[in-house]
């Protein structure tokens, strides 16, 4: 069943209406899942040593998926990926967090479905005509959202989006600061992809141009950078905190 969602991100990430109200009005089906909602090698992760995965609570809400979407998202990759790829599938080794800018959930999704972003976003519009995206956006009590598949490309950030998962959380830092409900869920959420994919690093979304160096990091534009505030150091400390034995690096 699908969920109507929203997130807004402003200076981290989408960008709608802040007014909306805050909880979807449909939740789909939320199971305690222990197993990946996209496919992935479990027994070469088991033979790796990989903790046993985790239960955590997702609820399935799938962003509107088109063949222009699809498109759209392969021509971002080509431009500023790999000028060879003949599709959307990437291995993730990078959690990337975000926040929304906003303080409802309810404007995100219905801001994702646009397959393409609009032109008063001009920076990310001489960039590609993709509309940005997330994997995941966790809500302010906690709840857990899955938009589409971990292994499939999303446009989130910078130089990373081959290898990156990205997580939005409802919020900012100023009038909507992000609840110890979410760190709880980022927690969850982040040991649960982690059983799942092979994932070295865990970031903030502020922290990904500092990361430019890494050899994981790649961007065939060399002028198109930016900087983002989201989702705060404070946010990251707290979340990295928890997840500490998973020794998971930084930027």
């Amino acid at each position: 069943m699908r969920v109507w969602l929203a997130a807004v991100i402003l200076a981290g990430c989408s960008s709608s209406p802040a007014s909306e109200p805050g909880s979807p009005a449909k939740p789909g089906p939320t199971t305690a899942l222990s197993a990946p909602a996209d496919a992935t090698d479990d027994a070469t992760l088991a033979d790796a040593g990989a903790p046993d995965a985790p239960s955590v609570s997702i609820v399935d809400a799938p962003m509107k998926w088109s063949a222009e979407r699809e498109r759209l998202t392969l021509d971002y990759r080509r431009q500023h990926s790999d000028a060879n790829a003949s599709d959307l599938t990437i291995e993730p080794t990078v959690i990337v967090l975000h926040y929304t800018g906003g303080g409802s959930a309810k404007g995100t999704r219905s801001y994702f479905d646009n397959p393409t972003i609009e032109a008063e976003r001009k920076a990310l519009a001489r960039a590609g005509k993709v509309n940005v995206s997330s994997h995941f956006v966790v809500d302010r009590d906690g709840t857990i959202y899955q938009l589409q598949p971990m292994t499939r490309f999303a446009r989130h950030c910078i130089g990373l989006n081959h290898v990156a998962v990205g997580i939005e959380n409802v919020g900012d830092e100023a009038k909507f600061p992000l609840t110890d409900a979410q760190v709880i869920a980022n927690e969850a959420l982040v040991r649960w992809i982690a059983t799942r994919h092979r994932i070295t690093h865990l970031l903030g979304h502020h922290e990904v141009m500092s990361f430019r160096g890494n050899p994981l990091y790649v961007e065939r534009d060399a002028s198109y950078t930016n900087s983002k505030p989201d989702p705060g150091k404070a946010f990251m400390a707290k979340v990295r905190a928890r997840v500490e034995d998973l020794a998971l690096a930084g930027s």
